[in-house]
């Protein structure tokens, strides 16, 4: 049971039987109060009061059994523990998921949180919600960019949460306000500009322009695009592999998402592809499955390096994409990387009438609504049919038995 103890007055009991209050040898010096209970353990824990608060006292030691019993306790001295020493110490090496994630969330922690937030208390974190929101606000990042850092601060405190180092996430609950979305739509490549980086390749690489502009693939899933992906009878490319980076090191890996999708080859995908079979032929590559620990895997690859190894974005990107949109008179920046072939691909399946749930599909999208928010604008204008449709909708009505008959001159 909780209780609460006064230091400045001690019982006695008198030979007769009955109990007074007398003056202690530290009357007067000192918090008066020590609110005491036991914690899920059997230990003692306790808080000091000063005169004039024995209701304070109580009612603090009678909600702490209160939040005991409930299973809802957490221990105030957990709070303490620092950010960056949870962070480095616990989250960081219990993480499950695959080593490429680990590294993201690694740097992002060592670039952007740690500095400014990692020496402080968890608990004062939690506490403070305002100091989160502060350095939200200071983030030199794009919006995008900002709400993904602040995802990896509110995964680290909910860990310490569901640890009971906390009692409460600070950056759930509304306290914290994430940067707005970008307001920018997507505006995809014309033909012309497509073609024009294309001619800017190296006749190695070009095709994997049409990969990317007529398949949707990512950058990764083009490097680890094998001929024996293609059903060239069917006109379908099965999406099984990417190459991608992980320890610094190339590894195969599935498709983002983890799931192998079927894209439809059109006849005009289909004849560069085969085009560059034919005066490139695939190297077979092995490389790592999933992280650089994983099983040795080998590969039949369309696109490779002259020396017949997986190639690797910062390379590509530097020396050969960058160059052609120099050649092509497009500026550089995340709006022109390889990623704007998927966005092309994505306009010219929505204006041949795709089913967005299909488009998402192919996209390898996880959310059909995520392809409906990104590419809406780009969905042929339906003005004009329910314009039609409303016209159609008066006529018949306007012949209808109620209708009024119509005079010589037009009037009603």
């Amino acid at each position: 049971m909780s209780h609460v103890d006064d230091r400045w007055y001690r019982k006695v009991t008198a030979p007769d039987g009955t109990v007074a209050s007398e003056r202690a040898g530290r009357h007067g010096k000192g918090m008066r109060y020590r609110a005491r209970y036991l914690d899920p353990e059997g230990r003692e824990r306790s808080r000091s009061f000063p005169d004039g608060r024995k209701k304070e006292a109580a009612a603090w030691a009678s909600d702490a059994e209160a939040e005991v019993r409930k299973g809802t306790w957490a221990d105030p001295d957990a709070g303490r523990m620092t950010l960056r020493r949870f962070a480095e110490d616990i989250y960081l090496p219990a993480m499950t998921s695959n080593i490429t994630t680990q590294e993201r969330v690694a740097g992002q922690l060592r670039k952007h949180i740690l500095p400014p937030l990692g020496g402080k208390p968890l608990g004062y974190l939690s506490a403070h919600p305002s100091v989160i929101q502060a350095w939200v606000r200071g983030l030199k990042l794009a919006p995008s960019s900002a709400r993904v850092v602040l995802a990896v601060l509110s995964a680290v405190m909910s860990a310490a949460c569901d640890d009971g180092l906390i009692p409460r996430n600070p950056c759930r609950g509304g306290k914290v306000r994430a940067p707005a979305r970008p307001g920018r739509l997507i505006v995809p490549w014309t033909a012309a500009r497509t073609a024009a980086v294309r001619d800017g390749l190296i006749p190695r690489y070009r095709a994997t322009v049409d990969a990317g502009a007529g398949l949707g693939l990512r950058q990764g899933e083009v490097f680890g695009l094998s001929p024996d992906d293609v059903d060239w009878l069917r006109g379908v490319v099965h999406v099984r592999r990417q190459v991608k980076i992980a320890g610094h090191r190339s590894c195969f890996a599935p498709p983002k998402g983890g799931k192998d999708r079927d894209v439809p080859l059109a006849d005009f995908t289909q004849l560069p592809l085969a085009a560059h079979v034919r005066d490139f032929p695939p190297a077979a590559v092995t490389l790592p499955w999933a992280d650089p620990s994983g099983d040795p895997v080998t590969v039949s690859l369309m696109f490779t390096t002259q020396r017949g190894g997986a190639l690797r974005r910062g390379d590509f990107d530097t020396h050969h994409w960058r160059p052609a949109l120099d050649a092509a008179g497009v500026e550089h920046g995340a709006l022109n990387g390889f990623h704007a072939l998927r966005h092309r691909f994505a306009s010219v399946a929505l204006a041949a009438g795709a089913d967005i749930r299909k488009l998402a599909a192919w996209l390898g999208h996880h959310d059909p609504g995520f392809t409906l928010r990104t590419y809406c604008h780009l969905m042929p204008e339906k003005g004009d049919r329910m314009r039609r449709a409303l016209d159609e909708a008066m006529r018949a009505d306007s012949d209808g038995p109620d209708a009024a008959p119509e005079t010589g001159d037009g009037a009603p």
